[in-house]
């Protein structure tokens, strides 16, 4: 048989490994593989604990890991940071024109004909030594005001969640480009060779917007750079446990097959598809004793539950998943990014957001706390919000108790804490009708370049090339929000 030409190799080669892939690990491939088996497979440059591509950061970093807890649905700014009496003193009255601008809505309210303006139906005030306003839904955070750094004005290009949810953890509104624990795992590598560098914690049953797996995904980076899904239950991790009936000596032969076709093939076309591949059975294997180890909560001391409040003991739920990501970052897991989803509030907004924060709120407080009296909020960089804000005026009929709000993303609210982010300080400004950012806007790939700064990074140089071109978190775009560090 004649040789065959490269493409229908490369072609033939990559079915092979994605099918592989996936129906090796659903039997968990990974199950009986171990590193010293792994030869020369892969290169000592990935293999090397702690070295990404940039061997080390661009300047010392303030921040080892990052926990991002993205509230998914846009919580409302108007209803929890940003407060604005005049919208209570004109509630129902138009917003005026000079204030919207002629700017774009979404298809859900672009055909009102009235945009009654919506006062806050909770109460705010000023909390701490910082003066931060707070609303009464957040009686936890209100408490830890003078550690948290506000930023109120920022904003972002995307107007519906999924392009908008795309857009900050990802750099683009489009599909397909790396998260932000994928850069960061790219470029630095792990600190812990027993687990990812990036892990994701997703609230169990929690209706909302959806969320899909590319959040977390690699994009156009190797594949061994996606972040991985820890879960509620048995099995934190799929296919990480050996299946009921397959034996030692038949997964060993099969391994040991495997690997010498990824060798040869590697050797013969350098695609480094198979060196992640390869890299990631190996995490596989590590990880089926570290797993079990940092999710058995049995040795969590009963006042850090009480600091978590009850539903801490519930695996799964947001309070579960704030103080799993403590356990993560105490091994040196990088990047933990939470997702809560829910607080997408078009209507019956006060009684929703009333639970969202109440699902929220004391668990947000508690990972702080919890991570100060370790010692680790100096070099942990903590950030709370959600994809974009919510409209001044109401969508649909505006009651005595009732009101929803559209999406809007001209301005909306996040917190960040901990690593040389200024403590007690609020940044930025909207107009009195909370419509406009009147004062230090921050875009969204402002603050992607002043997120990967805390961690050492200059963001223009961490870049990758794909497809003729050099692409970055940032894309093009970016600049440091200095005034945001100590």
């Amino acid at each position: 048989m004649s040789e065959c030409n490269n493409y229908d190799c490369v072609v033939n080669r990559r079915s092979f490994l994605s099918k592989t892939a996936y129906g090796l690990g659903a039997v968990s491939l990974a199950s009986f593989f171990n590193p010293a088996l792994l030869g020369n497979a892969i290169s000592n440059s990935n293999r090397k604990l702690g070295k990404g591509i940039l061997g080390s950061p661009h300047f010392a970093p303030k921040a080892k890991r990052v926990i991002y807890m993205f509230q998914s649905g846009a919580p409302s700014q108007l209803d929890l940071f940003d407060y604005k009496p005049l919208l209570n003193k004109m509630n129902g009255d138009e917003l005026p024109e000079s204030i919207r601008q002629g700017q774009r809505l979404t298809g859900m309210t672009a055909g009102q004909t009235s945009f009654p303006l919506a006062g806050s139906q909770f109460s705010f005030q000023k909390w701490g030594e910082s003066g931060a306003w707070m609303s009464e839904l957040l009686p936890h955070q209100s408490k830890i005001a003078d550690e948290l750094c506000f930023v109120k004005s920022m904003y972002t290009d995307a107007i519906n969640h999924d392009p908008a949810a795309t857009f900050i953890q990802t750099g683009s509104q489009f599909p397909g480009r790396p998260a932000i624990g994928s850069w960061l795992d790219y470029g630095l590598g792990s600190d812990n060779e027993n687990l990812p560098s990036f892990v994701v914690l997703l609230t169990k049953n929690m209706g909302g917007q959806p969320l899909y797996s590319r959040l977390w995904g690699n994009g156009f980076l190797p594949s061994q750079h996606q972040g991985v899904q820890f879960r509620a239950g048995k099995d934190a991790v799929l296919y990480l446990n050996n299946p009921p009936g397959v034996k030692s000596d038949a997964r060993r032969e099969q391994i040991e097959y495997t690997k010498k076709l990824q060798q040869e093939q590697y050797e013969k076309f350098h695609d480094p598809e198979i060196e992640a591949r390869i890299a990631q059975y190996e995490m596989a294997f590590r990880m089926q004793t570290s797993v079990p180890e940092v999710t058995d909560m049995s040795d969590e001391p009963e006042h850090v539950f009480d600091l978590y409040g009850p539903d801490s003991k519930i695996p799964g739920t947001y309070a579960a998943n704030c103080l799993m990501a403590r356990r993560l970052a105490e091994k040196g897991v990088k990047f933990i990014q939470l997702y809560h989803r829910g607080w997408d509030h078009h209507d019956n907004l006060p009684d929703n957001i009333k639970d969202k924060c109440k699902q929220t709120d004391q668990a947000s407080a508690a990972l702080l706390l919890d991570l100060k009296q370790r010692g680790m909020l100096e070099d942990t960089l903590l950030i709370w919000g959600g994809e974009f804000g919510r409209t001044n005026y109401s969508q649909g009929k505006l009651t005595m108790d009732n009101y929803g709000r559209d999406h809007h993303p001209r301005c909306f609210s996040i917190w960040m804490a901990g690593a040389n982010v200024k403590k007690g300080y609020t940044h930025g400004a909207t107009d009195e009708f909370g419509y406009n950012i009147i004062e230090k806007p921050v875009h969204v790939h402002d603050f992607q370049a002043t997120l990967l700064h805390i961690l050492g990074i200059d963001h223009e140089k961490l870049t990758y090339k794909f497809q003729g071109r050099r692409y970055r978190l940032t894309d093009v775009h970016g600049n440091i929000v200095k005034e945001l560090l100590a």
